[in-house]
């Protein structure tokens, strides 16, 4: 069973359109959603978490509708927003004591073990948290029912290298179970990078291109050369091209290029931006 399918997902607003999203992520996946500011990322979670309607297309979480019986499938998701709702009041310890009964399967053990290992403070209301203490403590409340799909938005941003690290390595944790699976939006390129096995671009609301992480760095490359090398080869490789005065560089799929030249490794980061430049 697949943890999620979007099958021509269309949503319009005034000045923007998601249109005719089709993604799938595997169960025991983590897919990486991608997108400059106004892609649709944060429009495609909200439509799968049933937070704004659909003006078109399905959605199936763990193998139910989304429109279906949402709030018993919510039992099995874990979400983290750009912005954490929590009330500004709750302490902590407090806001675990109201959890416990929002969740069935709420797991108060685990929850007290990541407050430490994140080292949350106990006393400090929300309202005093920093924008990093605010998503850390997210990132707990989503572990800590037992979830079977997380659903994270921008969850490493306002975090510090060391703690990105330390969630990055969490969410792998999590995915270790074949029932687990993680679609987690970032401008963080390269948490993504080491985290995802799934890689989804979206560019002014329409899907440039999903797939497996692995594959596509297999399948492009960069190359630096001179114009004239670069004129040489042949059209079907080359998928975008920058020049100047000091030479060339090309992002190229590799089955096109002649052994004689010389293929670097691209990064994800690096792909997208190519992609999009070469989309505009």
């Amino acid at each position: 069973m697949n943890a999620l399918e979007i099958r021509n997902l269309t949503k319009t607003y005034p000045g923007f359109t998601l249109d005719n999203l089709n993604l799938t992520l595997p169960s025991g996946c983590i897919m990486g959603l991608i997108g400059e500011n106004g892609a649709g990322k944060s429009t495609t979670i909200k439509l799968i978490l049933d937070m704004v309607h659909k003006d078109s297309g399905s959605i199936s979480i763990l193998g139910k509708d989304n429109g279906e019986n949402i709030e018993l499938t919510k039992e099995d998701i874990g979400v983290v927003m750009d912005e954490v709702g929590i009330p500004s009041c709750l302490t902590v310890r407090q806001v675990g004591n109201v959890m416990k009964h929002l969740f069935q399967n709420w797991d108060e053990a685990e929850y007290a073990r990541l407050v430490q290992v994140l080292a949350l403070p106990d006393q400090k209301q929300f309202k005093e948290f920093s924008r990093g203490m605010k998503m850390k403590l997210g990132i707990a409340i989503a572990l800590s029912h037992h979830a079977k799909l997380l659903i994270l938005d921008e969850a490493t941003s306002g975090l510090d290298p060391v703690v990105r690290d330390e969630v990055v390595q969490m969410l792998s944790d999590f995915t270790r179970d074949e029932n687990h699976s993680i679609l987690i939006s970032s401008h963080i390129v390269s948490d993504l990078e080491k985290l995802c096995d799934y890689i989804a671009f979206l560019h002014k609301g329409k899907l440039l291109l999903c797939e497996e992480k692995d594959q596509l760095l297999a399948e492009y490359g960069l190359i630096h050369c001179t114009a004239e090398e670069l004129q040489s080869l042949p059209s079907d490789a080359v998928k975008y091209k920058k020049e100047n005065a000091y030479g060339a560089q090309a992002m190229v799929l590799r089955e096109y290029v002649p052994a004689n030249i010389h293929i670097s490794p691209i990064s994800i980061e690096e792909l997208f931006v190519f992609m999009v430049k070469e989309a505009k």
